[in-house]
């Protein structure tokens, strides 16, 4: 007796890499579920890059309005609303379609509230149903690591998705972690007028950028009044009043510091908490195991997005859906190609970085070329008298272009440039004679590129 299954294609989880995946899915003919345990549309429309994004951009202006003397803009009674800014959040991430099952339902996909549990190859439970499917797409994303920091019942903290939504800017914050989203944070309640203390176990700030990067942010930081700590390593948080002490080892040494709030940044671990071993689908703490086309061990199982582990971005969470669902309808044999993703961190000046980084090419042992060039190498910087930032491309022995950073305001804009570079293997020669427009932050790729040797 042939097999009667409910649904074509049930998508764990409706972020970036599920709700795509999704969306192209019933598109193309399939019977497509949608099964989500918290927020559809998940954390990039609801807690991270959207809202997050519209709060730092009124943070930002608001920044940037108080600084305005030195272009003869007066700003001595300037003042923000906070409660007004949190409206403005939420209706960007309201607009963007956070919370909303409209886009999948007008795609005549079934939505399932619930959280989704393997029983086999090929049956879930999600609350007291049991569904039944031909295929799974697991997009299940991460959520925040386990941080190895004592911290007592009673001691009330942040984590990213909840630190935006706080009830009121703190007068003090100390923020746990120095990596994108530490470091947007710390600029972001800088911005708003709290004292921040940001800290890492690293040796700088933004440890996974090239070092010019983080050198750059601490002068950023310290013109900010951004207390930095680096290689110190928060062990505790215990209560101190109404407020909060950290406690962390620096030099050897035990010291703390009294905050009214904590936000813990600490970096993130993939959702694998769902039966996966009664499916088949191998997986380490690191992410989900896959091939090159998204498929786990089991062969009607596929996964994508932070759930797989690897970089973490909204960019890359897209292409493994739309990867995944060729598999899966039979459209495609194309693997996933990662080659000129971008990665940007949403602080001012933006960090923009693309393909391989000179410390990559360090710990490879990779013979390249280099070429380094700070903004002030365009009129850009004397228009806007911002001069906080660099472009480096790196190129492989060979002269084709590997990798590249931008930290620059609207760095993301300026990097995409790098991405067709990377990904189509241009010289620098090809990149020097593209026309770039004058007295824009994308001159700096050009004088970059002509200085190569």
């Amino acid at each position: 007796m042939k097999r009667k299954f409910d649904y074509d294609l049930i998508v764990i989880g409706s972020g970036d890499a599920g709700g795509e995946a999704a969306l192209i899915a019933a598109k193309s003919g399939l019977k497509v579920g949608l099964v989500e345990a918290k927020k559809w549309g998940g954390a990039s429309l609801n807690y991270s890059n959207v809202p997050f994004g519209a709060a730092m951009h009124a943070a930002l202006t608001y920044k940037c309005a108080l600084e305005g003397a030195r272009y003869g803009i007066s700003s001595a009674n300037l003042r923000y609303n906070y409660p007004t800014l949190l409206n403005w959040k939420n209706r960007a991430s309201k607009q963007a379609g956070g919370n909303s099952k409209t886009i999948f339902e007008d795609a005549k996909i079934t939505c399932i509230n619930g959280t989704a549990r393997f029983l086999s190859q090929t049956e879930i439970g999600v609350g007291n149903e049991t569904i039944a499917a031909k295929k799974f797409l697991i997009a299940t994303g991460a959520s925040v690591a386990d941080t190895g920091i004592t911290i007592p019942e009673n001691v009330d903290y942040y984590l990213p998705d909840s630190a935006v939504d706080m009830p009121r800017v703190p007068k003090s914050i100390f923020i746990v972690g120095a990596g994108s989203t530490g470091c947007e944070f710390a600029q972001y309640f800088a911005a708003l007028g709290s004292e921040v203390v940001i800290a890492d176990i690293a040796g700088r700030l933004l440890p996974r950028e090239d070092e010019e990067v983080g050198q750059v942010m601490d002068e950023v930081f310290k013109r900010d009044r951004i207390k930095t700590l680096t290689q110190s390593r928060v062990v505790a948080i215990e209560r101190d009043g109404s407020s909060k002490r950290v406690i962390f080892m620096r030099g050897g040494q035990e010291k703390s510091i009294k905050v009214d709030v904590v936000v813990l940044c600490t970096g993130s671990a993939p959702n694998v908490d769902l039966g996966l071993d009664n499916a088949g689908v191998k997986y380490t703490r690191n992410g989900i195991k896959v091939d090159n086309n998204l498929q786990t061990t089991a062969k009607n199982i596929y996964a994508a997005g932070d759930v797989i582990g690897g970089p973490s971005s909204t960019e890359k969470a897209i292409i493994d859906a739309r990867v995944a669902v060729a598999h899966i309808v039979g459209k495609s044999k194309d693997s996933v190609n990662y080659s000129g993703l971008i990665r940007i961190t949403n602080t001012f000046p933006e960090v923009a970085q693309v393909g391989i980084s000179e410390d990559d090419c360090i710990r490879r042992d990779r013979k390249i070329k280099k070429i380094t060039v700070p903004l002030q190498a365009v009129q850009k910087s004397k228009i806007t008298d911002c001069y906080s930032g660099f472009v480096k491309l790196i190129f492989s022995k060979n002269g084709t272009l590997i990798g590249g950073t931008v930290m620059a305001p609207n760095a993301g804009i300026v990097a995409q440039e790098l991405a067709f570079g990377v990904r189509y293997e241009m010289s620098a020669n090809e990149i020097a004679s593209v026309p770039h427009a004058a007295n824009e932050w994308s001159e700096l790729i050009r004088s970059a590129a002509e200085r190569i040797k």
